[in-house]
């Protein structure tokens, strides 16, 4: 998978990206809850988009969120829309990004099979978990349906998502495992430092 093919393909979406985005409430309170978002916490949004879920990490108080996308046109809208001083977004690779600090959360939310190299991924972040914090893999559909979706228009800059036992055995290797939820509902996969 192209890193640049992945950028522009998101550039294109970017536009319309707020306008298409479907949620369902109580999956992303399951996620946050299972992360560990909550009053304080330092979040990592890894490939955060235009910020679909800064609002939730500010509503339950987190002390600061930066987010980080490969898309600079995804960057600019969420820039836009979060000009708090506790909120920063940055444009960059996930991958190889230096951060300077750690963060008591990361999470990478509906944007996992984007991702060319899913092990160094975990490995790079896991390093800028704070001790006790949480990296948290997830997304607000099933496996089946992630993977269905991807076999459109995605098909070129995504693979296929692999499975919650595959995932936690990389997992294990970077953390220490904590939840894995695999259903008809959603995906997650979290790890704690």
């Amino acid at each position: 998978m192209d890193t640049r093919a992945v950028q522009e393909f998101f550039d294109r979406l970017a536009p319309g990206w707020d306008a298409d985005l479907v949620r369902n409430e109580e999956t992303i309170k399951l996620i946050l809850d299972e992360a560990g978002v909550k009053e304080g916490v330092r979040v990592l949004d890894v490939a955060c988009g235009t910020g679909v879920l800064i609002p939730d990490y500010l509503s339950r108080g987190a002390a600061s969120v930066t987010g980080i996308d490969l898309s600079p046109e995804m960057v600019r809208i969420a820039q836009a829309k979060f000009v708090q001083e506790n909120v920063q977004i940055l444009c960059g690779d996930e991958e190889k990004t230096r951060f300077d600090g750690l963060f008591d959360v990361i999470m990478i939310y509906n944007a996992f099979p984007h991702f060319p190299d899913p092990e160094a991924l975990i490995a790079h972040l896991s390093q800028y978990l704070a001790p006790g914090g949480s990296l948290t893999v997830a997304h607000g559909a099933s496996r089946k349906a992630i993977d269905e979706h991807h076999k459109g228009c995605a098909h070129g800059v995504s693979r296929g998502l692999m499975t919650a036992e595959e995932l936690s055995a990389i997992f294990a290797k970077h953390t220490r495992l904590t939840s894995v939820i695999s259903n008809d509902k959603m995906y997650l996969v979290s790890g704690k430092r």
